[in-house]
């Protein structure tokens, strides 16, 4: 028993475990959590960075109102799914969870330099800062502010699951049953 779960209530089963990663180490869970409440029965707080300063962010809700505690999950090959929220992500075997928004760890992040540059960081200030020179523009400034703008990674692997499509067609619709739907309904029979 962790000393940050209750030992009862819920809707939890306590007695069949569940082994997860967030940020490569390994942890467990119950089943019926969420990664959001694992996290908190072992004693993880510190799940994410805020967008601009990069500041320390925790699970600041229980449901899909989630801001900060988005996270990437790894499913297996081509299967990453980003901005994901942690309190809405059941807990699976296996689960592999790492936070976004930082480089080139969640402890250590290079962006929490931002802070203490964020007097002289304006909003806006990239868009005459970046000007000269201007050949700089496409390999050197936009790669590094597009790298910092993001949210999560997009998966490096081609999905290998296969979606099927409907596409759903119609001869005539109307739309409304007043005098003018009722008359194109009755035209159209």
């Amino acid at each position: 028993m962790s000393a940050w779960r209750t030992s009862d209530g819920g809707r939890v089963e306590r007695a069949d475990h569940v082994t997860f990663s967030f940020e490569g180490k390994t942890y467990t869970g119950v089943k019926g959590d969420t990664l959001a409440s694992a996290l908190l029965a072992n004693g993880v707080h510190f799940v994410a960075r805020s967008y601009k300063y990069h500041r320390p962010r925790g699970i600041m809700s229980a449901g899909q109102e989630e801001s900060s505690a988005l996270v990437g999950i790894d499913r297996g090959q081509g299967r990453y799914d980003t901005n994901m929220r942690a309190t809405a992500q059941e807990l699976f075997e296996g689960l592999k969870a790492q936070s976004q928004h930082c480089w080139p760890a969640l402890r250590w992040d290079i962006g929490e330099l931002n802070g203490i540059a964020g007097p002289i960081l304006s909003a806006g200030f990239y868009y005459k800062t970046f000007m000269w020179p201007r050949s700089f523009w496409d390999r050197v400034y936009e790669p590094i502010i597009r790298k910092a703008a993001g949210l999560g990674r997009a998966p490096r692997d081609a999905d290998p699951d296969v979606y099927t499509s409907r596409y759903a067609h119609c001869d005539v619709l109307i739309i409304g049953a007043g005098p003018a739907g009722l008359a194109a309904a009755l035209a159209a029979t």
